[in-house]
Order: C-alpha cells, then sequence, then structure tokens
C-alpha cells in the first residue's frame, strides 16, 4: 500500500533545497494512481498565456465605501486546453476577480450563494471585526445573500479571500472558490516600484484531473495533484519586455508547498510578503511558499537579450520533475523604457511592545500514516466549535512557540485577525523573507517557530488553524477569544 508514510518518508529522507525530491516519489505517485484507478489528464507546458483575473468594478462609491457584489457559482471553464472543466467561481471566474482596496477606505462585499452548499467567505489576513471574519461555522445558506464590511483600518498588504465553510472549506478551496484582495496605502503607493501592466498578480496551485478533464478531489491527496496552475492555466507563458516587473505571488493550494527559483540561478529581489513591503529589500534565489502564503518579488528582465525564453522552476514535490517542476514561462519579446526602481527602504515597522504573554502550541497529526480517519490536531485536541481554547486580552502582546513535532508530514499556521512578526525560527532569526509582517507561516516536520502577536483591534472570537486546508478541514484548528 502506497501510504503518506512511506512517500513522505522517501522524499525526507534527502535534504537541502529538494526536500520532498521528486525523483525518490515518481514511482510511489504511479501505484498511487494506478490504485485510484484514475489516468490523469496531461497538460502541455508553455502553450497558453498567463491570464489576469479581471479588476472586480464597484457597484457603488457612495457613502464612503465602495461596494461589490459577487455571486458563487458552479460553471464550466476551460482550465485544460480544449476541455471544459466544472469549477466552483465567484462571478464565473478562476480563480475569483480581484479587489483592489485602500487603507482608510471601507469595502462592503455582497455575496450571492448559488451553489448547492453552505459557504462562509474570509478575508485571509485582514483585520476585520468577528461577525465579518467568514468564521467556519458562520456560514449562509445555499440561495441566501451575505454581506461583508471590510474597514480597512490597516497598512497595505496582499490580502486574498476564500470560502471557509468547516467541512467544506477544503473542497470548495479546492475548487476555485478563492480570489485576490489587494490592499494598498500611501506608504506603498509612494515608492517607485514597478506598477500598472508591470505589476501582476499571480495565484499558483495544483490540481488533479481525470482522463476526461474533471477536477478530481479526495480529502488530504498530497499526491495524486501533480498539474500546476497560475492563475488558473497549467504552465503559460507570459511575455514580458526587458525591464523591471513586480510579481505578487499566492500559493492558493491546499496542501503543496513550493519553492521557487529562475532556471539560469539568478537572483531576484523580494520586497514583500503576507503583511505588505518588507522593511528593506532582500535579494535571494529561491523563495518557499507554503499554502496561503504570499511574497512580493521584482524580476529586472533587462538583463536578458530580447528573444530569451527563461522558466520559473519550482525544486519541491511531490510529483516527477515533468509534472512539478516548471511553473511559467517568461518570454522576453521587446525593450521598454523603465521609470521603475526598488528603493534600499521600503517601509518602517513600529518598535514590538512588550509581550505580557507566552504560549506554546504543537501542530500535529494523529496518524502521519495517511490512513483514513486521520485527524489534525492542535495542543491534542481537535476543533470544537463550543470550546475556547485561548483567552486573550485586547491590547495584550503575545509571544507564541508553535511547533510541528510530526516526523513525516509538513503543516504551516495562520492567525485570524492580526498580522504577526517571526521572532526564530528553531532557534536562530529569521531570514529576510521573514522579517515583515506575516500571518501564515510554515512549520515543515520538526520545526518551531517563535511568534510576537499584538490583539489591540477588535474583540471577538476567532480561529487559529494549519493552512494546509485538508488539515484544518480534518481538524486541526482552534479558537481564541479576544476580550
Amino acid at each position: 500500500m502506497v501510504t503518506r508514510r512511506r512517500v513522505l518518508g522517501a522524499a525526507l529522507a534527502t535534504t537541502g533545497a529538494s526536500l520532498f525530491t521528486a525523483a525518490a516519489l515518481t514511482p510511489l505517485l504511479q501505484a498511487r494512481n494506478a490504485q485510484a484507478g484514475t489516468r490523469a489528464a496531461n497538460a502541455p507546458h508553455f502553450a497558453v498565456p498567463l491570464p489576469q483575473p479581471p479588476v472586480l468594478a464597484p457597484v457603488s462609491t457612495s457613502g464612503g465605501k465602495d461596494t461589490y457584489a459577487l455571486t458563487l457559482r458552479r460553471v464550466r471553464k476551460e482550465i485544460l486546453p480544449g476541455v471544459s472543466t466544472e469549477v466552483l467561481t465567484y462571478n464565473g471566474h478562476f480563480p475569483g476577480p480581484t479587489i483592489r482596496a485602500r487603507s482608510g477606505r471601507p469595502v462592503v462585499v455582497r455575496h450571492r450563494n448559488a451553489l448547492d452548499t453552505p459557504a462562509s467567505v474570509h478575508l485571509h489576513g485582514a483585520s476585520v471585526p468577528p461577525g465579518d471574519d467568514g468564521a467556519p461555522m458562520d456560514t449562509f445558506a445555499p440561495g441566501t445573500t451575505r454581506t461583508y464590511t471590510y474597514p480597512n483600518q490597516q497598512p497595505h498588504a496582499p490580502l486574498w479571500y476564500h470560502d471557509h465553510a468547516h467541512h467544506h472549506e477544503s473542497e470548495h478551496v479546492y475548487r476555485g472558490l478563492s480570489g485576490s484582495y489587494l490592499l494598498t496605502d500611501d506608504t506603498e503607493r509612494a515608492l517607485p516600484l514597478p506598477a500598472g501592466a508591470y505589476d501582476i498578480p499571480i495565484a499558483l496551485r495544483d490540481a488533479r484531473f481525470d482522463e476526461a478533464g474533471r477536477l478530481i478531489y479526495e480529502m488530504d491527496d498530497a499526491l495524486g495533484r501533480t498539474t500546476l496552475l497560475a492563475n488558473g492555466k497549467p504552465y503559460p507563458y507570459l511575455e514580458v519586455a526587458a525591464r523591471k516587473y513586480r510579481f505578487r505571488l499566492l500559493n492558493s493550494s491546499n496542501l503543496r508547498f513550493f519553492r521557487l527559483r529562475l532556471a539560469d540561478g539568478s537572483t531576484f529581489t523580494q520586497i514583500g510578503s503576507d503583511g505588505g513591503l518588507l522593511p528593506a529589500p532582500a535579494t535571494t534565489d529561491a523563495l518557499w511558499l507554503s499554502p496561503a502564503e504570499r511574497a512580493d518579488i521584482v524580476i529586472d528582465f533587462s538583463r536578458y537579450p530580447v528573444g530569451t525564453r527563461l522558466v520559473l522552476e519550482n525544486t519541491l514535490g511531490p510529483g516527477s520533475p515533468d509534472q512539478v517542476g516548471q511553473v511559467l514561462r517568461f518570454d522576453v519579446v521587446r525593450t521598454a523604457a523603465d521609470p521603475s526602481r526598488v528603493p534600499s527602504v521600503l517601509r518602517t515597522l513600529p518598535p514590538l511592545p512588550a509581550a505580557s504573554v507566552e504560549r506554546s502550541f504543537e501542530l500535529r497529526m494523529s496518524d502521519e500514516s495517511g490512513a483514513p480517519g486521520a485527524q489534525g490536531l492542535i495542543n491534542g485536541k481537535v476543533f470544537d466549535h463550543d470550546r475556547i481554547d485561548t483567552r486573550i486580552r485586547h491590547g495584550a502582546g503575545e509571544i507564541w512557540t508553535v511547533t510541528n513535532p510530526g516526523t513525516l508530514v509538513p503543516h504551516n499556521f495562520h492567525l485570524h485577525l492580526v498580522q504577526f512578526r517571526v521572532l526564530e525560527r528553531n532557534g536562530k532569526a529569521p531570514d529576510a523573507s521573514e522579517s515583515g509582517l506575516k500571518d501564515t507561516v510554515r512549520l515543515l516536520p520538526g520545526e518551531t517557530v517563535r511568534l510576537h502577536a499584538t490583539f489591540d483591534t477588535y474583540r471577538g472570537t476567532y480561529v487559529y488553524h494549519c493552512h494546509l486546508l485538508d488539515h484544518s478541514a480534518m481538524g486541526m484548528m482552534a479558537q481564541m477569544r479576544i476580550s
């Protein structure tokens, strides 16, 4: 039997960047797919252009706020070339349309549920009152409408919205219910960063298709989802000019971790993460993204001659190199003037207040083998809507130590309501990629992170959980009450 224990055990037997080594996993993936009785549809590489989800237009801008309307509905879309696939969407788009918002100006979103299951829409990374957070049990039924109000009383950040209805969230997001919400402010707008057509959001994820092109969902399917999508298309290409571009990357996968690099090994500049711009730009040749994490990067294509084709690679499995080793391709097709630049200082973060409380949390599976019935646990408990796990004094600064004590299965950790700061990773200071504000942080097997969070905005009950959504749907979620 091909189990998660065997597969991840083989993967973790290697070290270095290729932690989940594709070559080690290939025979196990083939055996797993044979057991499942499905054959995968093949997606050609670099055959379709990278699309851009439309920017949603408000239905009203009166009253000092922007009001939007979205309908959750089931449609058929062409994802694989020439094949129609049924997906779940916001307004018929896969992924959903982008909302562009400004700090200090509220946004109201009216959602109509035209699906046949309950839904709950969470604005990931946002500071909002509890009634507008899209809590897992705070759902709205098929045929009904729910209105969420987002005050936007926080700094710029690349937020995103997605379904959060407990026991449905994993499948709903997998089938398409997510979209970007880009919040900007005066600090960000004042910088001479690439803008307009040179500022491009890219949502990355994986998927599993059968030979008829149907999107196959199985809970905790870490092995079968080996077709990579960028903005809803498999392995697309993007025509670029020989100048700087800003790419806003989002890992919208349920389970997959990415480690991204340029195929020629050259460097690029990371300028932001979950909670907006970093204090200073960071030059790197590789970038980690666990599910729900975001990163803003700048790539300067002026160093390449027109005619260059440059692949964005992924160095992590599971999956064979031809399946998951290439994400998309940049085709340098023209020259262009470039007035943009990346300043040496991007923003100033406020000093951390003193922490009055320290807490510890363990994220683990009840069974790491992948056997049916496994549960996701935080501090040994499965999620219970009727239980408050953590009580927090409003205004308090706290240090949370979060550990993944497992030996095989990776996790990550997401806090609703607040952006936090990473103090340590495995006892050492975090690298530059984690030097800014965060709301989601990766935890590979055996890793520990220490976080500083300040709970000085809204009072109420919120959740924290693993954002490998299959894991949170299996119970790896808990509740905090701020009062």
